[in-house]
């Protein structure tokens, strides 16, 4: 492509964005929850062995563990395996609106890992291709990048959704779900997350 063209397409196109990721950081230390908001009276997270362990309560009652920082775009990963009882759980992105579902829809009652959960809509997509590639007694890795209003989910390597949330915060903590009226558990490990740097 000559010169002239490439100047003539960037001036047609306007300005571009160009997105910077830095380096993934661990968020979890495997020895304790440092670095982030412990509940009031928690019985439901533990960490030992690089391992968070997170179980319901004899009452069933649900929590969020959430990150002490907040995040606006970011990429995050983690090991995910889930155990004994009805797992339901997830990934929350900048607050309570948005969520990537891991385990069993508790309104649909079938497993809707990598999709998106949002009160109000409840499932606007559904992520694809999940049934064949999730590990339902090993580990899994899920990774989200979240830009602006628009998240990606990849899980053990392929990309499964992506959506745009128009009424997700602009920031916000990242936070881990258990959620209520279930007997479950499940564990995180490995758990990264690097900031994204616009210029």
């Amino acid at each position: 492509m000559k010169f002239s063209n490439l100047i003539l397409i960037l001036a047609l196109t306007g300005p571009v964005t160009v997105l910077h990721s830095q380096k993934m950081k661990n968020i979890f230390n495997g020895k304790n929850l440092d670095g982030w908001k412990v509940p009031e009276n928690n019985t439901w997270y533990t960490a030992s062995k690089g391992i968070l362990n997170i179980q319901s309560s004899p009452d069933r009652k649900g929590s969020i563990l959430w990150t002490s920082k907040d995040y606006r775009n970011f990429i995050m990963q983690a090991d995910f395996k889930m155990g004994a009882g009805t797992v339901d759980s997830g990934i929350f992105l900048r607050g309570e609106n948005d969520q990537i579902q891991i385990g069993i829809s508790g309104s649909l009652k079938r497993d809707m890992t990598g999709s998106p959960y949002i009160p109000v809509l409840r499932y606007p997509v559904e992520a694809k291709g999940v049934k064949e590639i999730l590990d339902e007694k090993g580990w899994n890795t899920m990774k989200v990048k979240v830009v602006d209003k628009t998240y990606t989910v990849w899980l053990n390597g392929r990309e499964v959704m992506t959506y745009t949330s128009e009424k997700i915060p602009e920031s916000g903590p990242v936070g881990l779900q258990l959620h209520p009226g279930n007997d479950m558990q499940i564990q995180y490990r490995k758990i990264r997350l690097g900031e994204i740097s616009g210029q």
